[in-house]
């Protein structure tokens, strides 16, 4: 229960502005709501299979404590990730499929390599589980993506989407703070390195969020 209610929570919150989401926002426009939700359904199924079956073999590989500690480092990057944000590459464009296949060809290829991917692999490394892993991020896809119909479609631009980025992208960072702290080594756990480290992780959060803020500026203007 813990691996699919944390791997719930994870993918919801990785999906807060991701370029799926606004995908999910895309499509509501242009397809009925039903035919979206089982199109981000299909390709989720098949996409995080893949994924919890590579993340929960790679430990056979690779030490788990190592597992670990990327696993945790990963969910900072997610993090600043989030705070960095997403655009749409031309994914929604028609392919000339049933509204469906649309839907599910255009996520399932937006999702390869996507943060809520690489977070799927980290969370079956991680709990070392397949089954309740995959439902538990699947389940976060739908629910995220719902979310995101909900609030593009019928409320529009009402609730401020950097609020909900950044608060995504603060309990991604405290998790993935938590994470190292508890599977690095102790004798690293020294005070000038964690000073270190909290000083070089404020630095990055104002190089990513000046990138993001930057990039959303050229968007509009051109």
């Amino acid at each position: 229960m813990t691996a699919f209610l944390s791997s719930l929570v994870f993918v919801v919150l990785a999906e807060m502005g991701d370029k799926t989401q606004l995908l999910a926002m895309a499509f509501a426009t242009r397809y009925h709501w039903q035919t979206v939700m089982w199109g981000v359904f299909a390709a989720t199924v098949l996409n995080h299979l893949l994924a919890v079956v590579v993340g929960n073999y790679i430990t056979q590989i690779i030490p788990l404590s190592y597992v670990q500690i990327a696993a945790a480092a990963s969910f900072i990057i997610f993090g600043l990730w989030t705070i960095r944000g997403d655009e749409l590459n031309g994914e929604e464009k028609a392919t000339g499929r049933s509204p469906f296949w649309t839907v599910a060809i255009a996520f399932f290829i937006a999702e390869m390599g996507d943060k809520t991917q690489l977070a799927t692999i980290a969370l079956a490394a991680q709990f070392n589980t397949i089954l309740p892993v995959w439902l538990g991020t699947t389940s976060g896809m739908m629910v995220a993506d719902a979310i995101g119909i909900v609030f593009g479609v019928v409320f529009g631009k009402r609730i401020p989407e950097r609020a909900v980025k950044w608060f995504a992208a603060i309990v991604f960072i405290a998790f993935g703070v938590i994470g190292l702290y508890q599977s690095l080594p102790k004798y690293l756990l020294t005070t000038p390195t964690m000073v270190g480290g909290v000083a070089v992780m404020g630095i990055l959060i104002l190089l990513v969020a000046r990138f993001g803020r930057d990039r959303e500026t050229e968007l509009d203007e051109a």
